[in-house]
């Protein structure tokens, strides 16, 4: 199983999305300390699922080019310690939301997938069904924090819905 490096978003927007079961499909959940702390204020419970086992870690202190890439970006501690975990794992994948986090990290030839990324994976991996996913996402508005425009997310999901020839099935 691959191993992951989670920002604050990720975890966040799939508890209120009832769908933290999606990160099953990874191995070992690494939580950086700035990461759970922000998580353990804004959503407590993300951190305490009996089926996902986090680990909190302390990441090394950031190189000199991740600082400079991090002021560059307006990154916050979070992320840059995400970024500094993934360079202990560089064959993990970081789970982030943030669009400049997820920059930073191809800039750093590390891969990167956010919530829907992740909801489409446990699809893959069968922990969800595709008519499950389809759902998250188009009830995604009203049930979660995280933003993304009304005509991409749409877009995504007539994609999802041909791709997995369920518009014929309905």
């Amino acid at each position: 199983m691959i191993e992951a490096v989670l920002d604050a978003g990720p975890l966040i927007h799939l508890t209120e999305l009832n769908a933290l079961d999606t990160l099953r499909s990874f191995g070992t959940l690494l939580v950086p300390d700035a990461v759970w702390l922000e998580v353990e204020h804004h959503q407590p419970s993300a951190l305490r699922h009996s089926e996902i086992p986090t680990q909190r870690v302390s990441a090394p202190l950031p190189s000199q080019a991740l600082l400079v890439v991090g002021r560059a970006l307006a990154l916050d501690r979070g992320e840059i310690e995400a970024l500094s975990l993934m360079d202990l794992h560089p064959n993990a994948v970081l789970l982030t939301d943030d669009s400049a986090a997820r920059l930073a990290a191809e800039h750093r030839a590390f891969r990167a997938h956010g919530t829907i990324g992740i909801l489409i994976r446990s699809v893959r991996e069968g922990i969800r069904s595709q008519r499950d996913v389809i759902d998250i996402l188009r009830h995604m508005p009203e049930r979660s924090t995280l933003y993304i425009r009304p005509s991409l997310l749409a877009e995504i999901i007539v994609g999802l819905d041909n791709e997995w020839n369920l518009a014929s099935k309905k």
